[in-house]
């Protein structure tokens, strides 16, 4: 069974790498087994903890820009319908 670091999982997962720790310190993702090198602590996660981030991941939904893609859309759809009627109103003169 190969481990992989927090910076291997993040990268297998698309994520950044201090994106991954924060969802484990806020609960979001299950924490891994922590393994102690010398003095420091590592997280070592596996395949399978891998995949079930994968999935959870979706399901996380990050505030600021889930707000900003409504924001957005809701613009885009104005932007949209003011631009048809100035295309309309200019061939009506």
């Amino acid at each position: 069974m190969r481990g992989f670091s927090n910076n291997e999982a993040a990268r297998k997962l698309g994520v950044d790498p201090a994106t991954l720790s924060r969802y484990v310190s806020m609960g979001k993702v299950p924490a891994p087994a922590i393994v102690e090198v010398g003095s420091a602590s590592l997280h070592v996660w596996t395949e399978e903890q891998i995949e079930h981030v994968r999935q959870l991941l979706p399901k996380i939904a990050n505030g600021r820009k889930t707000r900003y893609k409504k924001k957005q859309s809701a613009l885009s759809s104005q932007q949209s319908a003011k631009a048809k009627g100035k295309t309309k109103s200019k061939k009506k003169k």
